[in-house]
């Protein structure tokens, strides 16, 4: 019986989709620290856990096929240096295009067997279309892809039931327990903690059109407006529903697809919305960087100070650097965790 050539190209596109996820070791399994007075496990295979009283930390993280490497070692670092492994619950935000859904499902599948006994679920990115209309070009295609914005819309993707969440960048590894970042203290009105870098030049993140104009540049008029890295945040959903920062967000974005303000992805509607109204988190959160600049992506070290966690942002991926021969020397650190490649002595708890 012959099949409709509908039907062929459904099934080539459901098998190039699986053979472009690879196949991922299994992690070992962590468990909560009696000592650490955890709640009950949760229940892996309950995508309403979400809303559980013992969900004591919940992370969001996108999940794309061209990142997936790196959400793997994410989340192994989470479970790897949490008290309470056991009552962490993911939420995962995927494409929902229609290029990328026939993948969703083997997404899905890979990390649940990688991580039997993860408490997690997956989110179609239902505003994708709308913020595809919304982007504008910048200095790296890489930032230009809609799912780097979801973490603008994790008010409206996630359950109301999640009041507060930890996102996470893909390219990041932790050092310690996610339940102290989890933990940082937001003072009244305020929806984001972030480490701030009162250090970097604010200025070079606008357009010289955008500081010479009054109406725009008065944006920040008493504000101790300071950079923060977006790869690192603690969000207060319930705040951030009440104020409507994903419309005022929106309105930044219009505003620079008429006149260009900015050069820079995600980040600049975000810090001109938050920027100097945020709260802040010690620089060990987010040792941020190293994967370089924008253009060139060149080695980096690490700041001065304590380090809790990673982070990767730039050109430069470990992975992409491990598998051309071409590590830097801090990418060792995040080979650790590295699920496609053998055991490197990350022992279970």
């Amino acid at each position: 019986m012959s099949r409709s050539p509908l039907l062929l190209l459904l099934l080539f596109a459901a098998t190039a989709a699986a053979a472009a996820v690879p196949r991922y070791r299994e992690a070992p399994h962590f468990t909560n620290s009696a000592a650490a007075q955890c709640p009950p496990p949760l229940p892996p295979s309950d995508a309403d856990a979400a809303c559980s009283p013992h969900a004591a930390v919940h992370v969001a993280m996108t999940l794309d096929a061209s990142y997936l490497r790196g959400t793997m070692a994410a989340v192994l670092s989470v479970l790897r240096h949490a008290s309470c492994p056991e009552s962490i619950f993911f939420h995962f935000i995927a494409s929902s295009s229609p290029s990328a859904a026939a993948a969703a499902g083997e997404l899905r599948a890979t990390v649940r067997a990688s991580f039997p006994s993860l408490a997690f679920r997956v989110y179609p990115f239902a505003d994708e279309a709308r913020v595809a209309g919304l982007i504008s070009t910048s200095i790296r295609g890489a930032l230009d892809r809609p799912l780097n914005y979801a973490r603008s819309y994790l008010a409206s993707t996630l359950p109301t039931c999640v009041r507060r969440v930890v996102y996470l960048d893909s390219d990041v590894v932790l050092t310690d327990d996610i339940a102290a970042l989890a933990a940082t203290p937001l003072p009244e009105t305020t929806a984001v903690a972030a480490p701030e870098y009162c250090g970097a030049n604010f200025t070079a993140y606008f357009t010289p059109g955008f500081w010479a104009s009054p109406a725009l540049s008065s944006t920040f008029a008493g504000r101790k407006a300071c950079y923060f890295n977006t790869g690192v945040m603690v969000l207060d959903l319930a705040r951030w529903r009440r104020a409507g920062y994903t419309a005022q967000i929106e309105e930044w974005m219009e505003l620079q697809k008429r006149v260009r303000i900015y050069e820079l992805g995600s980040l600049p509607p975000f810090l001109l919305v938050f920027a100097g109204r945020i709260a802040s988190v010690d620089h060990r959160w987010n040792q941020h960087g190293l994967g370089g600049d924008n253009y060139r992506g060149l080695c980096r070290g690490l700041h001065a100070g304590a380090v809790s966690l990673l982070h990767w942002s730039g050109k430069g991926k470990p992975w992409d650097r491990l598998d051309a021969g071409r590590p830097c020397p801090l990418d060792a650190v995040w080979a650790k965790y590295d699920l496609l490649r053998p055991a490197a002595g990350i022992e279970s708890s």
